[in-house]
This record gives C-alpha cells, structure tokens and sequence, in this order.
C-alpha cells in the first residue's frame, strides 16, 4: 500500500500550526491558513544557508571581541573599551552582577551558539540518529536565547543617545560594536534558515 502524497501532514514554521498541506501542483506552493506563511515540506537551501551565515558570523566574532566596542570621554580623558575589558572595568568598581550579566551575554551565548548551530549542521550532514528529541530543544534553546545577544548593543546605543556633553563626557561606538551587532543578527539569520525538522528525517528512516 502506497501512501497518499497528496496530504501530508505538517507544521507551519512560523506560527507551529500543525496542519495537512496538498502536493505542490503547477508550481504554486500552499500558505498556512492562520499565518498566511508559504508552508514547506523542508526549508529549500537550508543547510547552504545556515552554513553561510554561521561562517560570516565566526568572522564577525573575532573583531568584535579584538576592537573597541565604546569610547568613553570624560573631562579630555579618552578611554576605549573591548567587550572583556568592560567586563574587567565593572568588576574591578565592584559591579559583579552586571559584569556577569554582559559577560555572558556578550561572550558566552554567541560563542555557545556558534557551537550548537555547527554541532546541529554536523549532525544533520553525518545522518546521526542519536537523540533526535534532544537536539531538536537544543535548537528551540539556541533559538530563543540569541536575541539576548543584543543587550550589550542597547546598553551602548542609550549610552551614544543620553550622555553627549562635548567635552566633560561623551559615549561614542565603535567597530567593535558594528561587528558584534553584525555577528548577532547572522546568529539570527543562520537559527532562521536551519529546519529542524531535518533533524527527524533519519530517525523517521530508522523506524521506517
């Protein structure tokens, strides 16, 4: 007995409506009726795409944490400032909360995510069928702690926006914040393209 391709059961990526969706016919592809997203069997080009943006965000990563994310002038006095050497800065003035808070935020996460998302490219090119269910949360996980990224750039952002007083104090950016920003949104980009779902398509062949 044959199954019927003509239906086949499905979720839209967007909104997770899980829905039945017909075979593509003459080239026009069915949309999620809450949404209104075209809705996919698999993401086309998703593992090209994701490896594009991880490695345009591994480049990113490195002069984000080498240049200077924020100028600070106090009074003439400039002080230029990395990521770590902010972090080093607050804890030596005894702000250890907030130290920890941009420090893994800013290091921690968008390194751990670059990590998992190769981990994930990996997995799904080598066919591995070892513990579909977790590696799909590691990537709902990845997903939804990648936005937190941004706090250090809001942080720099208010401070650009409030604190110009010409010379007794001014907040200026610099590129090391360019890049970090950079480097997150292609975090984003790439977390975006990879379809999870292809994380099942060797297990379901192993029950199969």
């Amino acid at each position: 007995m044959t199954a019927d391709v003509r239906s086949l059961p499905i979720g839209c990526h967007d909104c997770d409506l899980a829905l039945r969706v017909p075979r593509i016919e003459h080239g026009v592809a069915p949309r999620c009726p809450r949404c209104g997203t075209v809705v996919r069997h698999r993401k086309p080009r998703s593992i090209a795409r994701c490896w594009a943006f991880v490695i345009a965000a591994a480049i990113c990563y490195v002069p984000a944490n080498l240049y200077p994310a924020m100028t600070v002038v106090s009074l003439g006095n400039a002080q230029s400032d990395t990521i770590l050497s902010g972090v080093i800065y607050l804890l030596s003035h005894g702000l250890w909360p907030l130290a920890l808070i941009v420090f893994v935020a800013s290091v921690v996460v968008p390194l751990a995510k670059l990590v998992a998302l190769v981990y994930l490219l990996i997995s799904v090119q080598a066919r591995s069928r070892w513990r579909p269910a977790d590696r799909t949360r590691l990537y709902r996980l990845t997903e939804a702690i990648g936005r937190w990224s941004m706090v250090d750039i809001y942080v720099i952002t208010i401070l650009v926006a409030l604190v110009s007083l010409g010379n007794l104090a001014t907040v200026e950016a610099e590129p090391g914040a360019v890049f970090f920003g950079a480097m997150v949104v292609l975090t984003l980009l790439a977390a975006e393209a990879f379809d999870p779902r292809l994380i099942w398509d060797r297990a379901d062949l192993q029950d199969g």
